[in-house]
Parts: C-alpha cells; structure tokens; sequence
C-alpha cells in the first residue's frame, strides 16, 4: 500500500514522478501529491483522489525541476483527504517527507514537539517525521545527519523518503518493514517502493533492508545499516520488460493477466520438469532427502488469494508427503502460538514478498528454529531474503489489484514441489512422469478455456449481473476454488459472494437457496464428484439458479444445470488451476456490466504492507 518515489538526477522531474506513480497506482491509494525542489524553493502539490486530479492541478501550475518526489497515499493515520495527503512538510516548509506504514509512537513524540512550538497541520502519523528532522536542524544539526538521529527514535513499520529543501539534491530513504528500492541511473538515482517505475530508466537496482537508510544524490548512493555502519551490496540486474507491465490493447490488466496464464504457468515450470528422468530441480531451493527425513510436519503461511492457494497445497503436499500440512492466514499464525521447532517446515506464500502479516508469520517461525522456505514472484522480496529457500513463480509484474495469473503460477509451484517431495522420497517414477506430462499439457488448456469459453461466460455475466448475491461449492481440492471465485466476485464487482464446502451447504447455506440465488459449483470428474452432484441436486429442488464449471462432454450436468461451463479434463491435483479461469473471468465481466473499477477496487491496495 502506498506508492513512493524520489528522483535526483537532470531530467524534469515532474513527468517522472507522475510516469513512477502511475507505474505505482496498482497498489492502492486515495490521495496523492508531488514535491519539487526548484529555484523557488520547495513547492507541494497535492490531490484527493486519483492521479489525474493531481495532474489537473500541476497544469495550473507549471512546475519544473530535476529534484523530488512523489506519493500515492492509502489512508491509516487521518481521513483520505487533500490536507492528510503527502508530502508532509515542517514549520519552515523546507523538510518534506512521504511515508508508507506505521509510526506507532507518534503520539508521544507530536505531544513533544508541541510542546516545544511545533505546529501540525493534519492528522497524519507521518507529519511527525519532519517535525522531529526540523527540531535537530535549528539545534545546528545538518539534514542528514538530523534524519538520522530522527531515525532512531521511530517505532514502527516504515518507508521513509525526505529530503531538505535547503540542501537541495540529496534524498535520504529508510526502510522498516514496507519495501524500498533504489535504482542506479547514469547521473541520476531513483528511489520507490516497487521496481516498475525504475523500469524506464535503469535495470540496476539495490533492495534496502530493514532497518538499513540510503543517501543519493545525482552521482552516488550509499547504503547505512541501522547503526550507521556503511552497506555494500552489489546491485541485481532486473530482466523484466517495461512493456510487460502494459495493457498491451487489453481493456484492463486483469483481462490481459487472465490471458497471460498460459505463458506465465509455462514460465513457472520450464526448465524445473525433466520428464526423461523423473526429476525436479529448483535453482533457489536446497532441500535434500536427509533434509526432507527430519521435517515432521509442514505449515503454511499467507494472506488472501495466496492463502487460497496454500489451501490446494495442503492437498497436493499432504497427498505426497504424507506427514500433517497446516495452512494458517499470515495476520492470525504469530498470535496463536504456534507449535514450532527445528523439524517443522514452513512455507510463505506471497505475490509481493512484502505482504506484512505473513512476513511477520514467518520471521515467528524462524525465530523459533523451523526451516523457512517462499513462494514468492519477486526477485529479491522481504520475505525471500529470510528464507532458507525459494520457489519463484515467474509471473511477471501483476498490476491488477486482484490476483489471477499470481494464484495460478502459484498453484504451479505448489505442485512442482509435490512432485519433489515424490522424487526425495523416493516414489514410483512412472507417477512423476505422468504428473510431468499433464503439468506440461496445462497451459494449452487454458488457451483452449479461454478460446472456447470467454464469449459463453461474457454472456453469463449479463445474465446474472443483477444479483445481489452469489454462493459458490467445490469439495476436496475444488473447495479452495469456490472460495477464490468468491472472494474474486466481492473483490472488483462488490456482490455478496460467499465460498462453502459442498457437502456442508445443507448445515446452513441451504436456507439461503431460492430462485434468485446463483450457485457457481465446480463438479469435474473427481473421485467426489456423484457426492457433488448429490448436492447440486439438493440446489435445482430449492429453485436455485446452477451454473456449474465442469468436464466437457458432461451429459449428466448438462441436464441439471441452468449454465455450463465447460473445461479440459486432467489429472485431479492439476484441476484448480483449469477451474479457476472461469471464475476470474466471470468476477470479470460482471464487474465490467456493472461499470466497476476492475483494476483499483475500492478499498483494496495490491502490496498489503502494513498490519
């Protein structure tokens, strides 16, 4: 949540920082301004709402420099409005501050420095900051060494990015959780919260750690740990395509990442699966057979989709490692406490890496002695860098704020290690081939969903646009789907959607069954599917409206549903990730009938970096 970015260098600054947060917006924001260092000092201008009511105003006023920074602002401390909008600035106006997370001391410091004259302007968290930086400044203290003894005294999870008005030219970052990175230009540096907008202008970047403050200016970066001692950790080269993170003439980036399924489960797997001899091979993950013989259970940590996703993973793992697989949301698992030792294996699974509940899950389980390891789709994440090893996704940049190609690739990862912990334990050959050779045949499969399926469920989703709720079933490893395609249909088109247990509709749900209800049930040809048709059963005698996702060919679901659709057939741990398409694509056109914002729903941000 919230966007950052800061730019010293010899370009104009303002279109960079406008083309950086508009790289940024995915994550979710409310509010947004932009401060610019010039020959008239610090100038601020900021916007409730979106970028382009910031934009409306900047071409009023005709700013221009090449020092600054930007912020995109998803609202914690003060309501979402112009003034609570960053930058934040001191008593003299020349110390600025944008800021991602949480001061959780503010309070006592702000009643500090009121005491002392300091007068706040908003009801930010984050005004504090430069308060605290001007109060050292007039006791004589230069910019940066102000911001950090200022740093010391904060207590939270932070991004900070400041900079002095009056020392034009250097920006000072730190980071405390929330992510921040820096690129390295050619006399110019970059600083955000995310790599997309360092794209246009450098592939060279460094990740700060927490606890861990950068200094640049035109010509250099220096990288401090927390207690001042210089850092030097050389760049990563990032190999993504600015260009993928464009529409490329898709109406949205949900649509086009919907589409680019099919390459991005291909790009998961290739060069992992060697079918002539049966074998797994993970370039990031060292997990040997003596590794595997002393874990004696696994848990799995994540948030949201990603959790969805463990869901399925406990049926693939458990199926094939046959020890006890818990899967425990990342915002609940440190405050229950956990059983944990040194022959418990656990596994974050993230989009981001930064999402804060399940990197504080995981910092618990490795402070307690488990082995660490993530399903991570960014190089170089939080939660890839305390970890023991890591499966990435290979993706590509998700810029729709609800997940679709992240969750599948996902489920792909989940599966390729199922096939690993086969091979560690040293089970039939024939079965992993077979396994190998149906993950392979997956993505033509969802090409052919959405060659044969999309215009069918485009016209399903007008049908049924106007419902005011929807109750979605799957059993065994479908159950996990039905809840995704809820939680897809609640989050862009704002229905009521709720996911259920098939055969634990008729202990509740039932009552909720009647001629204006839609039921999406996933009913492929599974070793539960006449329990599954049981209960679809139990739906037409109430009157419920049945759309049902299922094989192609099936005659006896074509009798009893109102709607069909209709999917390749494959092995059963392989199904969600051909079961799940229609349902994005439902979520989607029903949003897009009812003229919702698909790819920035309200409320939502896409990185989940604060508690």
């Amino acid at each position: 949540m919230c966007g950052i970015i800061g730019y010293v260098g010899t370009r104009d600054v303002v279109p960079v920082l406008i083309g950086g947060l508009k790289k940024l917006e995915y994550r979710g924001y409310d509010s947004a301004g932009i401060a610019v260092v010039n020959g008239n000092g610090v100038e601020v201008v900021r916007a409730e709402g979106k970028l382009s009511n910031l934009e409306a105003k900047l071409d009023d006023r005709k700013l221009h420099g090449s020092f600054g920074m930007g912020h995109t602002r998803w609202a914690t401390h003060g309501k979402p409005n112009e003034n609570n909008a960053h930058p934040h600035r001191d008593c003299t106006g020349q110390v600025v501050v944008i800021h991602n997370g949480i001061i959780e001391n503010f309070l006592p410091l702000k009643q500090r420095l009121q005491k002392a004259g300091h007068e706040f302007k908003t009801e930010t968290d984050t005004e504090v900051v430069a308060h605290l930086i001007e109060e050292r400044i007039k006791g004589g203290t230069k910019f940066v060494d102000a911001v950090r003894q200022t740093l010391k005294e904060l207590e939270g999870h932070f991004a900070l990015v400041m900079i002095d008005g009056s020392e034009p030219g250097t920006i000072v970052a730190a980071k405390q959780g929330p992510p921040l990175v820096v690129g390295l230009g050619e006399n110019e540096n970059i600083i955000a919260s995310d790599v997309a907008p360092l794209l246009a202008y450098t592939r060279n970047i460094i990740y700060l750690e927490d606890g861990e403050y950068a200094i640049a200016d035109q010509q250099n970066v220096r990288v401090f740990d927390k207690n001042d001692n210089d850092v030097t950790r050389p760049p990563k080269k990032i190999l993504w395509d600015a260009v993928m993170a464009e529409k490329e003439g898709y109406r949205h980036y949900m649509l086009k990442e919907i589409h680019e399924q099919p390459r991005a489960v291909r790009d998961t797997f290739n060069g992992r699966m060697f079918e002539e001899s049966a074998q797994i091979y993970f370039n990031d993950l060292q997990l040997t057979a003596d590794d595997w013989a002393k874990i004696k259970k696994v848990q799995v940590i994540a948030c949201g989709t990603s959790w969805h996703a463990g869901l399925v993973g406990k049926f693939l793992l458990e199926d094939a490692a046959r020890i006890p697989i818990e899967v425990d949301y990342g915002s609940e698992y440190r405050y229950r406490n956990p059983i944990i030792d040194g022959s418990t294996l656990v596994i974050g699974v993230t989009q981001s890496g930064e999402t804060a509940d399940t990197i504080a899950g995981m910092q618990e389980a490795k402070r307690q002695g488990a082995k660490l390891i993530t399903i991570c789709n960014v190089i170089g994440a939080a939660a890839t860098r305390m970890s023991d090893g890591v499966i990435y996704t290979n993706a590509g940049p998700e810029i729709g704020v609800a997940s679709t190609k992240a969750f599948t690739t996902q489920l792909t990862a989940f599966y390729l290690l199922s096939l690993y912990i086969r091979e560690l334990r040293g089970e039939d050959v024939s079965v992993r081939k077979q396994g190998m050779h149906e993950m392979r045949m997956i993505p033509h499969r969802i090409e052919h969903i959405l060659k044969h399926q999309e215009q069918h469920i485009e016209r399903l989703a007008h049908k049924y646009a106007n419902s005011t709720d929807f109750l979605f079933l799957g059993r065994g490893v479908h159950y996990p789907i039905a809840l995704e395609g809820a939680l897809k249909l609640k989050e862009i088109s704002y229905i009521h959607a709720e996911g259920y247990p098939a055969g634990e509709m008729k202990h509740g749900p039932i009552a909720l069954i009647d001629e204006n209800l839609p039921v999406v049930a996933i009913a492929t040809k599974t070793p539960v599917y006449d329990k599954v048709v049981s209960n679809l059963q139990e739906v037409k005698a109430r009157d419920g409206k049945l759309i049902v996702i299922c094989d192609e060919g099936d005659e006896e679901i074509a009798k009893l549903a109102d709607d069909v659709i209709e999917i390749p057939h494959t092995i059963e741990p392989l199904q969600p990730i051909l079961s799940v398409v229609p349902t994005q694509l439902l979520a989607y056109y029903i949003a897009l009938r009812l003229g919702k914002d698909v790819d920035q729903p309200r409320n939502l941000a896409k990185s989940v970096t604060v508690e």
